[in-house]
């Protein structure tokens, strides 16, 4: 962040606010006029700044209310099984987010079903197919705090 100036933080704090802004009024906004404020947005974008700009969805009415944080475990921590993992889960599409740990457990997997029914087969037909799956564990989200969108400027 040490490239980023201000103007720059103002910018990305109000494309994070609205993805949808527009252009002029952005300018407005953070107080210069378009064509620097544009200059700015594309030397953002090219240093990867800003990396996209998407549309969030209803998770819940599209893919189901139940989100459920899961920690799996493989036979073996070798580049191999690693990496078949990582094939493989990126292909399931109950699959919101994955992260490699450290600690008791290899990765940590948010899921999101409609009910208990498509986890179960989530678990049977998806999770533990992938080879070298040794243990699933399972935590049930109750509701969600917080679902930030930007990380702090």
């Amino acid at each position: 962040m040490a490239d980023l100036d201000r103007i720059d933080l103002k910018i990305l704090a109000a494309l994070a606010d609205d993805g949808r802004v527009s252009w002029r009024d952005l300018a407005q906004k953070i107080g210069l006029s378009l064509t620097p404020t544009l200059r700015r947005i594309k030397r953002l974008e090219d240093e990867g700044y800003i990396q996209g700009y998407f549309t969030r969805l209803d998770e819940a009415r599209l893919a189901g209310s139940v989100s459920v944080f899961v920690s799996v475990r493989l036979e073996k921590q070798s580049t191999d099984y690693l990496a078949a993992f990582e094939r493989e889960i990126v292909k399931a599409p109950q699959v919101m987010s994955c992260f490699q740990m450290t600690g008791d457990h290899d990765y940590i997997l948010r899921v999101v079903v409609r009910d208990l029914n498509a986890y179960q087969q989530f678990v049977n037909n998806t999770l533990t197919a992938i080879p070298g799956v040794a243990t699933v564990t399972s935590a049930f989200s109750l509701k969600p705090v917080l679902l930030r969108s930007s990380p702090p400027l």
